[in-house]
């Protein structure tokens, strides 16, 4: 019997080897598109790249996004107690609890004049700027309007722009530099339509009963940051202090709509700062 020529050994491994047999197929055009496909998923540089370019513009468009000041109040407040604000406060907190732009934080003196007179209405004067102290009608000690600051200086800062108000009944500063709580708690038997301060020494004399809270329909919270990027909600030990404050005598007022809250400076969430505080070695 004749060998096999080579063209019949071909054949016969074509029919062992079913690759062979596929290798001799004619190119398909419906399969290009897959296998142009599979080279780009192939390419690890190339789909690095793109997923980068995704993720970046995507992280852009958020950090584009407007804060809404209550949302970004309540964000702090629950973040930095751990708590969660129930169904009921949050209907009767929305809308209504924060004092200026729905869609931004006041950013300027003249600004937050403006909206802490618009709160008052028609009655802004006889509220904000008279200083006789009526029996029965004004308590003694009470501000309508209560400033909270990191640092006294930053308290002096903002008091600067109510000038225009204090002419007749002088606003109160509230804090512990350069001035004594006895010195202050004698301030405070006169009539206070603006007072100023840190959250320590607020809360100090309305424990011991000297700042009263009968007349307060506004707080300003002051959330400038300092030149290290501190404010009010991050800046460690004041941050503590201030929401001792808040939880303690401002909260409930809050939720009752008696109260309402004014936001001046840049809306920076402190969330990263605070993560950072507690990974950083050595703290």
């Amino acid at each position: 019997m004749g060998g096999l020529g080579n063209s019949d050994k071909a054949s016969e491994a074509s029919l062992r080897n079913p690759r062979n047999k596929r290798k001799q197929r004619p190119p398909n055009k419906l399969r290009t598109k897959p296998k142009s496909a599979k080279k780009r998923k192939s390419d690890p540089t190339l789909n690095t790249d793109a997923q980068n370019a995704t993720n970046g513009s995507e992280s852009s468009a958020l950090e584009a996004l407007p804060l809404e000041p209550f949302s970004f109040f309540l964000d702090e407040f629950q973040t930095a107690n751990d708590v969660q604000v129930s169904s009921l406060e949050l209907d009767s907190m929305k809308g209504r609890c924060i004092l200026g732009p729905p869609q931004s934080s006041i950013q300027d003196d003249k600004t937050l004049v403006k909206h802490i007179k618009e709160a008052f209405g028609s009655s802004w004067k006889e509220v904000l700027c008279k200083g006789k102290l009526l029996e029965g009608e004004t308590a003694p000690g009470s501000p309508a309007v209560l400033i909270i600051s990191t640092s006294a200086i930053r308290a002096i800062e903002l008091l600067k722009g109510f000038r225009s108000l204090t002419q007749e009944c002088h606003a109160v500063k509230l804090f512990s530099k350069h001035m004594k709580i006895e010195e202050q708690v004698e301030l405070l038997k006169n009539r206070v339509n603006i007072a100023s301060g840190t959250p320590s020494r607020i809360k100090k004399l309305i424990d011991i009963e000297a700042l009263g809270l009968s007349r307060l329909a506004v707080i300003v919270l002051d959330i400038q940051p300092d030149v290290k990027g501190y404010s009010l909600f991050s800046l460690p030990q004041v941050r503590d202090e201030f929401w001792d404050l808040y939880k303690s005598y401002l909260h409930q007022r809050v939720v009752e709509g008696g109260l309402r809250i004014c936001l001046f400076g840049p809306l920076q969430p402190s969330r990263k700062r605070r993560k950072k505080e507690v990974t950083s070695p050595g703290k």
